[in-house]
C-alpha cells in the first residue's frame, strides 16, 4: 500500500474572513454616499451630508442603522441594475442626550435623495419603530421628490408616509429638518408633523417656480418661493429657521429636551426643582402711559429658569408670542400678547398659531402659562372676511379643551372677548392671577363711555371735558382687578415681583389634576 499523503485540502472559497471583508467593503459603499464628488458639492452648497447630519444629531456612538442595504425594485427605465446606496435614506435609530430616537436622513447625493417606494417603507419603518418604542421621530429632508422612474408605487409610498405621521400624531414628538429642495407631495409629510426647522438654503413647496411661471405668469425665484423666511414670514409653514444643518441639529436637540419622549410620559425635569424666588425686576415692565407697547419677553425671560425660553414661530404673528421654557426644573408651553405688535391684538394668524401651540402642549403633557396683554381682536374688513370668527374660535376651542395645568396671569389690559379667549377663569383656567395694573373690562374706558354715557355726553356744554370725567368713572369702576377679584373670576391680586413664585406653587398645587370632563372621542375644532 501507498504512504498516506498528509497534504492539507484547499481552503473553500467564501471563508468566514472573505464575507467578513465583504461585509466591511460594502458598509464603506454605503457611507460613501453617492460619491465623494457628490458629497463634495454638497460641502460647497453649505450642506451636510445625510449621514454627517446623523452625526450632528445623535449622542456620538450611539446610532445604530437599519435597513442600510435595503434595494430599490424598480426594473423601467434603465433603474434595474442601478445601485443606489441605502436607497438615498439613512434610517435607523440612537440617542439624543441619552433619550431614544429614531430618525430618517434623506441623501440628496443618492439619485438627488428621490424617494421612491423602498425608500419610503424605510422612513415608515422608522415611524412605526417610534410608535412601538414611545420614542420621537426625526425626518430630515433634502430630496427632489418622488422617483418618477417608480410612478406610482413611489405616491403609493408617500400615502404611507402621511397615513403614519397621522398615526403618530399626539404619541410621540414629529419633527422635520428641512435641510434641501422639498417639493410638491413630499412638503405634506413635514406639515403633519408637531415642528418643522428649516435651514436658509433649503426650499420647501408644492408647485416650484417654473410651474408657476407656465400656469400663472409670475416670476419667482426658488427661495422668494419657498425658502425659510418666506415661510416664517407669510405661510407660517416653519417652526425654526436655523443658519445651517449644524445650526438645525442644535435647535432640534434643544427642543428634544424639553418634550416628553411620548404622550405617557412627563416631559423631562432639569435644573433647581427647588428655588422659588421674588423677581423685583417685573415691578418696572410695563411704562407709565397703559397705551404705550413694551416687549413682553422681558416677562417671560424674569418667568423661566435663567432666562431662557424657545420661540416657536418668532416672526410669524408676532402679536403672540409662544414657546417653552422651564419653571423650577419642569417644561411649560407659554402663551403671551405682545403689546409691542399690532398692541397684542389677537388676529387670524396669531388665533391659529395659538390654538395648534396649545394643543400640541395638551397632547404632550405640558403646562400652560398665559400672560394677558389684549385690548381686543383686530378689526377690519379684512379680518372680517379672513374669518376671524372661525379662526378666533379655534383658540377658545383649544384652551377649553385642554386639560393640562392652566395658569393665567392678567398684566394690564383684557378687554372683550379677547379676554376670554386668553384663557379666562370661565374658559378652564385652574388659576388666575392679576396684577395691580390689569383692566378688565368689556372694552376700553374710551369706548365705553360713548356708549354707557351717551346721554350725558349729548347733554354736556363741554363735550371733551364731560368725556374725560366720565371715561374716568368707567375706568375707576372697571380698569382695575378688583371687581373682577370680587366675582370670583380672578383668583388672586399679585405683586409683579411674585410672577414667578405664583405660578411654581400653582404648578405644583396642579401637579396631580385630573380630566374631570365627560368621555367622548373628540371634539369638533373650528377649521
Amino acid at each position: 500500500m501507498s504512504p498516506t499523503t498528509t497534504e492539507k485540502p484547499a481552503p473553500p472559497a467564501n471563508t468566514m474572513h472573505d464575507k467578513i471583508n465583504e461585509l466591511y467593503s460594502r458598509r464603506a459603499a454605503l457611507h460613501e454616499c453617492g460619491g465623494a464628488e457628490r458629497v463634495a458639492k454638497q460641502h460647497k452648497a453649505g450642506k451636510l451630508s445625510a449621514r454627517e447630519r446623523v452625526d450632528a444629531l445623535l449622542d456620538e456612538g450611539s446610532f445604530q442603522e437599519q435597513y442600510g442595504f435595503a434595494r430599490h425594485r424598480c426594473t423601467y427605465f434603465g433603474m434595474a441594475d442601478k445601485e443606489l446606496p441605502a436607497d438615498g435614506v439613512v434610517t435607523g435609530c440612537g440617542t439624543i442626550n441619552g433619550r431614544l430616537v429614531h430618525l430618517a436622513s434623506q441623501d440628496f447625493t443618492v439619485a438627488g435623495g428621490a424617494a421612491g417606494e423602498v425608500h419610503s417603507d424605510k422612513v415608515v419603518a422608522m415611524m412605526s419603530a417610534s410608535l412601538k418604542t414611545g420614542s420621537p421621530f426625526v425626518f430630515v429632508n433634502d430630496s427632489g421628490g418622488a422617483r418618477i422612474q417608480e410612478g406610482i408605487d413611489s405616491l403609493a409610498a408617500y400615502g404611507r408616509v402621511f397615513y403614519h405621521n397621522t398615526l403618530l400624531s399626539g404619541v410621540v414628538p414629529q419633527i422635520s429638518l428641512i435641510c434641501g429642495p422639498c417639493a410638491g407631495g413630499a412638503a405634506y409629510s413635514p406639515a403633519l408633523t408637531d415642528f418643522i426647522i428649516q435651514t436658509k438654503h433649503a426650499q420647501m413647496f408644492i408647485t416650484g417656480p417654473g410651474v408657476i411661471k407656465q400656469v400663472t405668469g409670475q416670476d419667482v425665484s426658488a427661495d422668494e418661493l419657498g425658502g425659510a423666511a418666506a415661510h416664517m414670514a407669510y405661510s407660517g409653514v416653519v417652526h425654526f429657521i436655523a443658519d445651517n444643518d449644524q445650526h438645525a441639529a442644535q435647535i432640534c436637540q434643544k427642543l428634544l429636551g424639553l418634550l416628553p419622549s411620548n404622550n405617557m410620559d412627563d416631559p423631562p425635569i432639569v435644573g433647581n426643582a427647588n428655588e422659588v424666588r421674588l423677581e423685583p425686576a417685573l415691578r418696572e415692565v410695563l411704562p407709565e402711559n397703559a397705551r404705550v407697547g413694551y416687549d413682553m419677553h422681558a416677562v417671560i425671560s424674569q418667568l423661566v429658569d435663567d432666562g431662557d425660553f424657545l420661540e416657536v414661530q418668532a416672526q410669524y404673528a408676532e402679536n403672540l408670542i409662544v414657546g417653552f421654557g422651564r419653571v423650577l426644573g419642569k417644561t411649560v408651553g407659554i402663551i403671551a400678547n405682545q403689546p409691542n405688535f399690532k398692541a397684542g391684538c389677537l388676529d387670524i394668524d396669531a388665533s391659529d398659531k395659538g390654538a395648534r401651540f396649545i394643543r400640541f402642549c395638551n397632547a404632550f403633557n405640558i403646562p400652560l402659562v398665559t400672560l394677558v396683554d389684549v385690548p381686543g381682536f383686530m378689526p377690519g374688513v379684512e379680518q372680517e372676511y379672513g374669518g376671524i370668527i372661525r379662526h378666533g374660535a379655534k383658540l377658545l376651542f383649544a384652551y377649553s379643551a385642554a386639560t393640562v395645568p392652566k395658569i393665567t396671569v392678567i398684566l394690564r389690559k383684557a378687554y372683550g372677548g379677547a379676554y376670554v379667549a386668553m384663557c379666562a377663569k370661565d374658559l378652564g383656567a385652574d388659576r388666575v392671577a392679576a396684577w395691580p395694573t390689569a383692566e378688565i373690562a368689556v372694552m376700553g374706558a374710551e369706548g365705553a363711555t360713548d356708549i354707557v354715557f351717551r346721554k350725558e355726553l349729548a347733554s354736556a356744554e363741554d363735550k371733551v371735558a364731560k368725556r374725560a370725567e366720565l371715561a374716568e368713572v368707567y375706568r375707576s369702576t372697571f380698569s382695575n382687578p378688583y371687581v373682577a377679584a370680587g366675582r370670583g373670576m380672578v383668583d388672586d391680586v399679585i405683586d409683579p415681583a411674585e410672577t414667578r413664585r405664583y405660578v411654581a406653587l400653582s404648578l405644583a398645587s396642579l401637579r396631580m389634576k385630573r380630566d374631570v370632563r365627560p368621555a367622548k372621542k373628540h371634539g369638533l375644532i373650528p377649521l
